[in-house]
């Protein structure tokens, strides 16, 4: 249990500041770990201290020499992550002795940098304009919101020293730092996952390596920047926060992972499962295909609203989204109105084919359709005109479910209804989708039974079941639920994860215990084996 900090603010200068090693690349498109460019032609020199006091190079004043292996090498990659990592432990060494209030004041100002006004909304227009994923308005949104709620929770935790005392158990428990981090992030969001993580591993005194989608460099790299700066505007080292330099391959991310004390992987399944073969301490999700129930007691007004404006947020970029509804057979017909009264359209047999067509490719999701505006999927589809200003797309199908079909993930305005006769035709149904992806993810419900939520929760190989919530917003925590605001969403076994709960600020923290002796609490042999003895024989 955390204990709200009360300690209260000290500076301490940071002191000293790491020269920054920059590798050749290519004119046009070279960035380093700083995420600042690099000059075309630049080269590296081994990491050094600038000596305690001495005033810090600005980043145009650094300069290097030469090295002879090739760039873009399997030498040259490793020796640039090797070299970031060892600005990151530098940086982690001059801020080791932080207290609680110099923490949360560095943690604070990473978080400004992205909730400021100005720089969420040039984010979230570089994010759409470079990947074409999700839109303006909602990125925005994301950018403040999450960034402000995970602020809310990391106020309200100790990481530093003692955190937590059991007397009654002899137990006190101090934190310490888990060491460099390397935090994978993904094209969907590419502002919020890096400052998220960033936040929580600050929060626990460690440093942070970024390795960014490509498709996203641009914004991420920008985020990276953003957040040096609000390191260096309160004194503390910049190389807490650090990129991998363009252009950032399966090789530099392993390598990265490889070099790094913990992995923490938000993207692609391939990255999950290299951070895991790393032969490193590694945090990975699983993949998103969200199906919500709608039971027969639903509240089928407050249903719709809450799903198509989830469904909708971001163009359905999260992992979160909605990917199908079960809906009971009593309530069918009516819910279906209601969404249509929330903008959504149902489609007929002859477009839900045409949109099948549009949506995969050779049996892949089409980049070309996924994750924008409805109108762009209903002219790939060739839909008429009414179809073109819905805000989503219902498509009615049945079982059996399997990959590559409206049962999978879509990562669009495209949601796959099923029907139901009861809640537990609903249950199987829900156990069809998630076993083609999903398993372990998360599921809802929209009900007034808590005898058909308790028994989601039973049943089904879910870490979330959400009740009455859109889930998009409320899966990754919200200001009106317990769980922790997150971008990564661990998934338990069921998807080959180590966490099954939202990654949180405990993930970047080792616990020391200290334990002293209390009374003895040793019962006796006929108070834990008796009924056995008595049922079964000594």
């Amino acid at each position: 249990m955390a204990a709200r900090s009360g300690c209260g603010t000290t500076r301490r200068p940071a002191s000293g500041r790491p020269v920054t090693l920059k590798r050749s690349t290519p004119p046009g498109s070279p960035r380093a770990f700083s995420g600042r460019p690099v000059a075309s032609g630049s080269t590296t020199t081994p990491p050094s201290r600038v000596p305690t006091g001495a005033a810090r190079p600005t980043s145009e004043a650094r300069r290097v020499t030469p090295r002879t292996t090739t760039p873009g090498s399997e030498d040259s990659t490793g020796e640039v992550v090797a070299a970031g990592v060892d600005r990151a432990r530098s940086a982690m060494a001059e801020f080791a002795d932080a207290d609680q209030g110099r923490v949360d004041e560095v943690v604070t100002a990473l978080a400004w940098s992205l909730y400021k006004p100005e720089h969420a909304r040039e984010l979230a227009e570089l994010a759409v304009r470079t990947t074409g994923l999700g839109n303006v308005a909602d990125k925005i949104v994301k950018n403040r919101r999450k960034t402000f709620g995970t602020l809310r929770d990391l106020s309200r935790a100790r990481t530093v020293g003692l955190i937590e005392e059991d007397p009654a158990r002899g137990l006190m428990i101090y934190a310490k730092p888990v060491g460099v981090v390397a935090a994978v992030t993904p094209s969907t969001n590419p502002a919020a996952t890096p400052v998220n993580k960033a936040m929580m591993a600050v929060k626990g005194r460690n440093a942070v390596v970024i390795a960014p989608s490509p498709l996203a460099y641009a914004t991420t790299s920008r985020a990276v920047e953003l957040m040096r700066a609000a390191l260096e505007g309160v004194d503390a080292p910049p190389d807490l926060v650090q990129i991998l330099p363009e252009p950032v391959t399966r090789r530099s991310t392993t390598a990265l992972m490889e070099a790094c004390d913990l992995s923490v992987v938000t993207g692609s399944q391939n990255n999950v499962r290299s951070a895991y073969r790393s032969g490193k301490p590694a945090i990975g999700v699983g993949a998103g295909n969200v199906p919500v129930v709608i039971d027969s007691t639903a509240d089928l007004g407050q249903a719709a609203a809450g799903i198509v404006a989830s469904k909708t947020f971001d163009n359905a970029t999260s992992c979160s989204s909605e990917n199908s509804l079960v809906i009971l057979d009593d309530v069918y017909d009516r819910a279906l109105d209601e969404l249509r009264k929330a903008g959504a359209y149902v489609v007929d047999g002859q477009e839900k084919g045409a949109i099948r067509d549009a949506l995969w490719v050779e049996g892949r999701l089409n980049r070309e359709v996924i994750a924008r505006d409805a109108d762009v999927l209903a002219r790939h589809a060739g839909l008429g005109a009414q179809a073109g200003q819905a805000r989503l797309f219902l498509v009615e199908d049945e079982l059996p479910a399997r990959a590559g079909s409206f049962a999978d993930e879509k990562l669009s305005l495209v949601l796959t209804v099923y029907r139901a006769a009861g809640i537990r035709e609903a249950i199987d149904t829900v156990k069809a989708v998630l076993e083609v992806r999903g398993r372990g993810h998360s599921c809802g419900i929209y009900t007034a039974s808590v005898d058909n939520a308790r028994l989601l929760a039973t049943e089904l190989d879910v870490v979330r079941v959400l009740v009455n919530q859109a889930h998009a917003i409320g899966n990754g925590g919200s200001f009106t639920n317990g769980l922790p605001f997150t971008l990564t969403m661990g998934c338990g076994t069921w998807a080959g994860n180590s966490i099954s709960e939202n990654l949180n600020y405990r993930h970047f923290i080792n616990l020391t215990h200290l334990s002293t002796t209390v009374a003895e609490d040793r019962p006796t042999e006929e108070a834990l084996f008796g009924d056995h003895w008595r049922q079964y024989g000594e």
